[in-house]
């Protein structure tokens, strides 16, 4: 049974995911009203999803960057809501989400997850949050009340009745939602309204733990929300637990979906390549290719930690780093296994011994998924690119269950939730 953290705050005894009043776009288009989630948004998409739907949700999760952004998002949410443009399903539901398309299967469950602290090895997070990204989604989901997006958490779930269920749904009955976003994906959803099959999924959940995906600021952010309410007195934590003791929640069986997990690269604006080659010589084995695409194949295939520097010129990968500068680098008081992660060795020991810098938002760029594009960006700003392979599943989980975190911007999981399928609001509509 969990520790309870905060006498304060309700504990939820497992993992708890409860049907809500989902609010859905009733509009022609649904697909098109949709959006990616709102930290995969590039400046320049913004303007083509605006341009996409007068009722695009970016409207919602990206206003407008004056200081009145958060007030214009609760108008737009107000307004939409009294038209009809977003509508509340009358019955609370536990929603099926299936993704399909190219190489792509994932079937999930959407619904209010209860929410709860670290300690109690509930809901497990497996990255540390920026401050500026939680003081931001606070201030929006305080001010529309509203949770606009969920966040994107995984089970081992061992193909158990909750999923058992999820497939049968998804393969017998209609779907009260399908769409098909540009990307060639395809979006269904089903309500589950019976008591009978709602008790199933609580049965089977109640007992397992989560790991957040997807969605750790926005986490921070509910727990945040959380605490305001509990401290101003809206709720007393002895009562039944009211709508900000949970959150907006995609919840998928890792078993029966494994996740794609990619990579995040990085890119030094700072950092002409032919320097960054040159300083890690003293401490890396430096292995040059003309080929990107041969380099990218070396780094798939080396074991152990691994970067590939690119940008301007041949690409040159990273090999068996000298082991007692690397020891020396590692933190005593942390796992093998973290110490052994390439995030983790990058964050220790490449970025500050070896070039003399942190990873952090002001010196180096993030790019994700896509080698190319970090060495595009890399040889127009003659910098270097350092690309990575991708964490494995298991080292996450086992990170994670140790009350570890991995280094920021480590992991990449998906498929993710389309934003704008379904909604919560935090007060009644």
């Amino acid at each position: 049974m969990p520790t309870m953290a905060n006498l304060e705050l309700p504990v939820p005894d497992g993992l708890v995911l409860r049907p809500f009043h989902g609010v859905r776009f009733a509009v022609d288009d649904l697909a098109e009203a949709t959006s990616p989630p709102y930290d995969l948004i590039a400046e320049d998409d913004v303007r083509d999803l605006l341009d996409s739907h007068p009722n695009n949700v970016v409207r919602l999760i990206l206003p407008g960057a004056d200081r009145h952004r958060y007030a214009e998002a609760r108008e737009i949410l107000r307004s939409w809501l009294s038209s009809g443009v977003l509508v509340t399903d009358e019955v609370p539901a536990v929603y099926v989400y299936e993704q399909t398309g190219p190489g792509t299967l994932q079937r999930g469950l959407i619904g209010d997850v209860g929410l709860a602290a670290p300690e109690q090895r509930v809901i497990l997070p497996h990255e540390d949050v920026m401050p500026g990204p939680v003081a931001d989604r606070l201030a929006l989901m305080r001010t529309t009340e509203a949770n606009l997006e969920p966040i994107f958490l995984l089970y081992e779930g061992g193909n158990g009745a909750a999923t058992r269920l999820v497939d049968r749904v998804a393969a017998t009955r209609p779907p009260l939602v399908e769409a098909r976003t540009r990307d060639g994906i395809r979006h269904r959803l089903w309500a589950l309204t019976d008591p009978a099959e709602l008790s199933v999924l609580d049965a089977d959940l109640r007992t397992r733990s989560a790991l957040i995906a997807d969605g750790h600021h926005r986490y921070a952010t509910y727990r945040a929300l959380q605490a305001e309410h509990h401290a101003a007195g809206s709720a007393d934590g002895a009562a039944e637990p009211g709508p900000w003791d949970f959150g907006l929640a995609l919840l998928v069986d890792l078993d029966a979906y494994p996740p794609d997990l990619k990579a995040i690269h990085r890119v030094i604006p700072g950092l002409p390549l032919t320097e960054a080659v040159a300083r890690a010589r003293g401490a890396w084995q430096v292995h040059e290719h003309a080929d990107l695409s041969e380099a990218l194949t070396a780094l798939e295939k080396a074991t152990g930690p691994a970067f590939l520097l690119a940008g301007g010129g041949p690409a040159h990968l990273l090999t068996d780093p000298d082991p007692c500068q690397l020891e020396h680098a590692m933190p005593a008081d942390r796992s093998a296994r973290w110490r052994a992660l390439n995030t983790s060795v990058l964050t220790e020991f490449l970025l500050p011994k070896v070039w003399g810098m942190r990873d952090d938002e002001h010196s180096v760029r993030i790019v994700h998924h896509d080698p190319a594009a970090a060495v595009r960006l890399a040889r127009d700003c003659g910098g270097t690119a350092v690309l990575l392979n991708p964490l494995s599943v298991d080292d996450v989980l086992a990170v994670a269950a140790q009350g570890d975190r991995v280094p920021r911007k480590s992991t990449s999981f998906g498929p993710k939730p389309r934003t704008g399928l379904v909604l919560r609001l935090l007060t009644p509509g």
